[in-house]
């Protein structure tokens, strides 16, 4: 059994007391008193069971509070026990239950960790999940992994259904990469959701449908960020320009505190309804609300309020519902999700480098596809070709922080990197003067055979009508067009990057330039 899942030694006693519950004489009439007593200590029992299974929970997702909460359980526990050999009128046999499922919870996750193909998403118990949220309180139940609405949400819901094997087939490929990247940004995004109340599964199965885990990436209509918000809605809620030209909608902690908020939001305007709320956020929340109250109240499945909003709509709610649900039961659908080493560790740069070069250099690491998507989305502040100064700390992990001082910071593969990176396509063009054709031996011009060269570069030969063209002189300033970074500005013109971000007073390191801002070319060209 992993260390992680050991009941405590400190609980031996109630190993004892378990063989000695069939001693203990039968509950005989009892006062009042005693029987609330009793009831309390019952109460207690039960309360500490839920705390431990809500912590185990957590141990299998890798969260450090997990460990600490089950051992608050496990001790509270055991008070309950030795109250109970104390208390006139306590079953020790009927304490002692609770114990027992906890061996046996504890027996099952050993033999799941054992498991080859582990159940990387865990479970989700609506204990735990910070339910003090009047709003939140009935999503959590209803996303819980024995919420029997949710289950038969999922069991007979065709729609639903249909959600599940579409990411079981064409789309499994992008479930396991939305599940890789969230691991990344999980210690960002999971615990806004869960101060919320809402369960990680919800975040999740948003995530999978809006973004596939993908911190930059915006829609046609607007839509941006790995929860896309589109800008009034995500100004609304504290998303936007933060003043250094970033806009926050793209950073995982600040857009999935902002869904938190919209969805408790949604819950409280909308009975609670999972589906209704889940409709608004991607149909829009005022025909959301007016349906609703049209309808008065009915479930978002009724003919008469499903066929109100649009068809993408229709399919947005069961396709996030089903992703949920695989987050939550992947063994039972033969889904395996990657393990991701995924502690995060700060990476400072001991020399001038950017994003495609870190990607080089630290190789694949055991991934399938390397780590660029990574370091953009714990990074989303920075364009993968901006240039980073030393000492810029980055949001990393354990792994990377390994990889990089191995191998980004000197040797072969560090300088390939670098070459790589810096190498500009253009330089692969030869410029060369109108070509002219030689003539024969006696004068004439031979058509059979002509022989191309540079005018002037044969013998002193010329061609007077056609005189070497001159370089075009580099411009003095220069309008930054969309989606051109400072990096590569500096290339088109030759420029170094430092000296043209130092004539432009644009500081380091993030070197933010706007589109239609005007630049000093000082210095670039030949």
């Amino acid at each position: 059994m992993p260390a992680s899942l050991r009941i405590p030694g400190a609980l031996a006693p109630l190993a004892a007391a378990l063989a000695l519950s069939c001693l203990s004489p039968d509950a005989a009439a009892l006062s009042k008193r005693d029987q609330a007593a009793v009831d309390a200590l019952t109460q207690r029992m039960q309360s500490g069971e839920a705390r431990y299974q809500s912590a185990l929970v957590k141990i299998r997702n890798a969260d450090p509070a997990g460990r600490r909460e089950s051992d608050a359980a496990l001790e509270d526990m055991e008070d309950v026990i030795a109250a109970c050999m104390k208390q006139k009128g306590c079953q020790l046999t009927t304490m002692l239950a609770g114990y027992k499922r906890l061996l046996k919870a504890n027996a099952d996750a050993s033999t799941a960790a054992g498991d080859e193909e582990v159940d990387e998403g865990g479970t989700l118990d609506s204990e735990g999940l910070g339910a003090d949220v009047p709003e939140a309180a009935r999503a959590a139940a209803l996303l819980s992994d024995d919420g029997q609405r949710f289950v038969k949400m999922v069991q007979y819901n065709p729609a639903v259904q249909a959600g599940i094997r579409r990411w079981l087939t064409d789309m499994r490929g992008s479930l396991i990469q939305t599940h890789e990247n969230y691991q990344y940004m999980r210690q960002m995004m999971w615990p806004q959701f869960e101060r919320a109340g809402l369960p990680e599964a919800l975040l999740f199965g948003i995530m999978a449908k809006e973004s596939n885990g993908k911190v930059h990436v915006t829609s046609r209509a607007g839509a941006a960020g790995p929860l896309q918000f589109m800008f009034a809605t995500g100004k609304r809620f504290g998303l936007g320009d933060d003043g250094s030209g970033f806009d926050t909608r793209y950073d995982p902690r600040a857009s999935s505190e902002a869904a938190a908020s919209y969805l408790n939001e949604r819950l409280g305007q909308l009975n609670n309804s999972i589906e209704m709320s889940l409709a608004a956020y991607n149909g829009g929340e005022g025909r959301a609300l007016r349906i609703n109250n049209a309808s008065g109240g009915r479930n978002f499945w009724d003919e008469s309020v499903y066929n109100q909003f649009p068809a993408e709509t229709r399919d947005y709610v069961p396709m996030v519902i089903a992703a949920a649900w695989l987050y939550l039961h992947p063994r039972e659908y033969g889904l395996r999700f990657p393990r991701i080493d995924a502690k995060p560790a700060p990476l400072r740069l001991s020399k001038a480098t950017s994003i495609y070069e870190l990607t080089i250099c630290l190789g694949n690491g055991g991934t399938r596809e390397g780590y660029m998507r990574a370091l953009r989305n714990l990074n989303p502040r920075y364009q993968p070709s901006s240039y980073l100064a030393a000492g810029t700390s980055l949001n990393a992990t354990v792994k990377m922080v390994g990889l990089y001082n191995r191998w980004c910071t000197q040797g072969k593969r560090a300088d390939l990197a670098h070459t790589l990176v810096m190498s500009d396509a253009s330089n692969a063009i030869v410029r060369t003067g109108p070509l002219t054709v030689l003539p024969s031996s006696d004068g004439a011009v031979d058509g059979t055979q002509p022989t191309t060269i540079a005018a002037g570069e044969l013998a002193g030969l010329a061609s007077p009508q056609a005189p070497a063209k001159k370089k075009p002189a580099t411009p003095r300033d220069y309008r930054v067009q969309r989606g051109e970074t400072l990096t590569d500005v500096a290339q088109k013109f030759q420029c170094d990057t430092k000296q043209l971000a130092k004539a432009n007073g644009i500081k380091a390191p993030r070197y933010m330039v706007k589109p239609g801002q005007k630049l000093k070319l000082n210095g670039c060209g030949p």
